[in-house]
């Protein structure tokens, strides 16, 4: 099993490598934490929201280097490990200023023993055609995928379920830091517990391993957290997201 801060920098990698899709944005270190924000803009009022992720660093000393260090608004991404209980931790931002925006499982999948596919009447498949990444787009009310990254050797993998020509489900898996991050799992409401969403991250999962990936990373609602651990996620933490409340 790798290390809980090995998972966190898939995270950080990969979360930041989906968000360059559409603008760069870069990924620096200031001490112990990860800091993620966009590449300089012309237009200072077009910047996201940066994101900062924390882990065994005390509240007060996130909360001052996040303030002196932004140049606008900002997120905390705080992720506390298995075991240690979370409730001083949010009472400690609380009491800085921040409010809990929400919270996730954080999980990984050691790609040791990978799930078998469930037999499911949908197609599941990797988008390799413009014609299918502009489908997806439209579904999604993203820019399509780039041409480049429909190769077989892109650091990024796109899944989705067809049920005739309709894609009722999607998944995403990112190359980075030796491993992968899993992201936008979906699978329709009118579609759900059939097997699709097993289906969908049993190839993806089969695909990371041939790929070479040292273990798959994700952080999951409630909702996905009772899926994952079919298909040989394990919980290692959880993800508390903080905002600011001025």
């Amino acid at each position: 099993m790798p290390t809980i801060e090995t998972a966190i920098e898939v995270f950080v990698r990969g979360h930041s490598a989906g968000r360059s899709r559409t603008f760069p944005y870069q990924i620096s270190r200031v001490g112990a934490l990860w800091w993620m924000r966009d590449a300089e803009r012309k237009n200072a009022r077009d910047y996201r929201k940066e994101e900062w992720i924390a882990y065994d660093v005390t509240p007060e000393d996130v909360d001052a280097t996040a303030r002196r260090h932004t140049r606008g608004h900002f997120y905390l991404g705080v992720v506390i490990a298995m075991g240690t209980p979370d409730a001083p931790v949010r009472a400690a931002y609380k009491a800085l200023g921040y409010r809990l925006v929400g919270t996730e499982g954080f999980f990984v999948q050691p790609l040791r023993h990978l799930p078998s596919a469930p037999a499911v009447s949908q197609s599941v498949e990797r988008v390799r055609t413009p014609e299918l990444a502009s489908r997806l787009g439209k579904i999604t009310r993203k820019r399509p995928i780039a041409d480049d990254l429909l190769s077989d050797d892109a650091p990024f993998r796109q899944y989705v379920a067809l049920d005739g020509q309709e894609i009722v489900g999607r998944v995403r898996s990112v190359d980075a830091a030796g491993a992968t991050w899993c992201a936008d799992m979906f699978v329709e409401p009118s579609h759900r517990r059939r097997g699709i969403g097993r289906a969908l991250l049993s190839r993806m999962l089969h695909d990371d391993k041939a790929k070479g990936s040292a273990c798959s990373v994700l952080t999951a609602t409630h909702t996905g957290a009772l899926l994952y651990p079919h298909v040989g996620y394990q919980r290692i933490g959880t993800l508390l997201m903080l905002g600011p409340k001025s």
